[in-house]
């Protein structure tokens, strides 16, 4: 690797964000009885105690003082000893086989074999980060072969080898993962990235395990850093190369668009609505709520009429690439439609808002949509009575006082029509009351 230039002590500016980088102390020593080290000594044998370790995440979390969903070991123990315990064998295709349990106070129990505890420091170095390649037994005694403590004081996120990325290129995204949570990519770590050409690697690489990697981020604390640092780094467009287009493209005409291009505007709704839940689905769809703008012709701008509609048609196309979730698919799309009606939320008629409502309800977006709409520029209000709207948009026929033969003598065409009449004279109640 390069040599590290001196960082210490120092801020990390993203836009209007500083995630600080100075250093923190860690919790108070970690003994015998820290949780989790007294379940684990209940569930292996006296005998195997000195052939289980804690490694990865589990060590840096209880280094942190947090508390850990899962749990990962690495174990020089046979097959036979690990599946008499209860553990069953998992052979993923795109990563080694381990041994799997459930606890129900302790999440998932994951142990990786090796061949004897002499391997141990071996398989530590060949982890991605140095706050990763820990390890601690069953005492609380640490085996830390690359120093990862002093970054982990540091809040440093270091490679753990000049090999680090060509052995996985995805870490490329697991450490924009972590800058998104308030870690520091090193120089050097940095430098491997820049050095070579990941197009080909990426072009092979299976899309769902990106995404994997871009929800999680999107549910850290600084979202908005992730695909900052893909386009800062220029890596990623084989699986977003919308990201790569937004800052060429005007988020609309400078007196509503101050902020300029697609890009800022949605990076800075992104964090807007990340104040306000840790969600990752709102957050998704705040980020490309705009995704239909893509899609304007050139000599159209800075204006982007039916912008709304476009999104809608592109989300799922977009949706279905990322091998992404349905809730995901139909969230964007209807987020993309309905948002811009919602900024004009004090401008609708009763009508349009219980219509809205009731597209909210189906698509599964009512609480995303306000939270969106509010985020969608600077100061941003609520939806006032966007909960009265969803009520009445729920409500039966019985419910809104319609009698069911009445209903039956009228004809067709005119019911919908009447329904939606009667709608607003109950939200006009309704609101009267709120």
């Amino acid at each position: 690797m390069e040599p590290e230039q001196n960082r210490e002590n120092s801020n990390h500016i993203n836009g209007n964000d500083v995630v600080q980088t100075t250093d923190r102390p860690l919790p108070g020593n970690i003994n015998s009885e820290t949780a989790p080290l007294p379940f684990l000594k209940s569930l292996f044998p006296t005998p195997c105690h000195d052939r289980v370790v804690l490694v990865g995440g589990t060590v840096r979390d209880l280094m942190l003082g947090r508390e850990s969903r899962d749990i990962d070991l690495i174990a020089a123990l046979s097959d036979d000893e690990l599946t008499t315990l209860g553990f069953r064998l998992v052979e993923p295709a795109s990563a080694a086989a381990i041994y799997f349990k459930h606890h129900h106070e302790f999440g998932k129990i994951e142990v990786t074999r090796i061949a004897g505890m002499a391997d141990l420091e071996n398989d530590l170095i060949l982890r991605d980060f140095t706050i990763n390649a820990m390890a601690m037994d069953l005492n609380g005694s640490q085996v830390d072969p690359l120093n990862g403590e002093e970054d982990l004081r540091r809040v440093a996120l270091r490679a753990c080898s000049d090999e680090t990325f060509t052995g996985d290129p995805l870490r490329i995204f697991r450490a924009f993962r972590f800058e998104a949570d308030g870690w520091r990519m090193t120089p050097d770590t940095e430098a491997l990235i820049r050095r070579d050409d990941w197009s080909g690697a990426f072009g092979a690489m299976p899309v769902e395990r990106f995404s994997s990697e871009m929800l999680k981020a999107l549910a850290r604390k600084v979202p908005k850093r992730f695909f900052q640092l893909m386009i800062e780094f220029n890596v990623g467009g084989e699986f977003l190369p919308e990201i790569f287009l937004m800052p060429q493209v005007p988020a609309g005409p400078p007196q509503h668009h101050p902020e300029g291009d697609l890009f800022t505007h949605s990076t800075q709704v992104l964090q807007r609505l990340a104040a306000v839940t840790d969600n990752p689905l709102p957050r998704f769809c705040a980020f490309f709520h705009d995704l239909g703008k893509l899609a304007t012709a050139p000599e159209l701008y800075p204006k982007h009429h039916g912008h709304d509609d476009a999104g809608f048609d592109l989300a799922a196309e977009f949706c279905n690439r990322l091998r992404l979730p349905a809730t995901y698919r139909k969230g964007l799309a209807w987020i993309s439609r309905l948002h811009g009606k919602a900024n004009k939320w004090e401008e609708l008629r009763d009508s349009t808002k219980i219509a809205m409502a009731e597209q909210a309800l189906k698509a599964g977006i009512v609480d995303i949509l306000p939270l969106v709409s509010a985020a969608d520029k600077a100061g941003g209000l609520p939806m006032a009575g966007w909960n009265d709207a969803v009520k009445v948009a729920g409500m039966s026929t019985g419910e809104l006082g319609i009698e069911q033969k009445k209903l039956e003598a009228m004809p067709a065409g005119n019911r919908s029509a009447f329904i939606m009449q009667k709608r607003v004279e109950v939200l006009r109640v309704v609101g009267f009351r709120s």
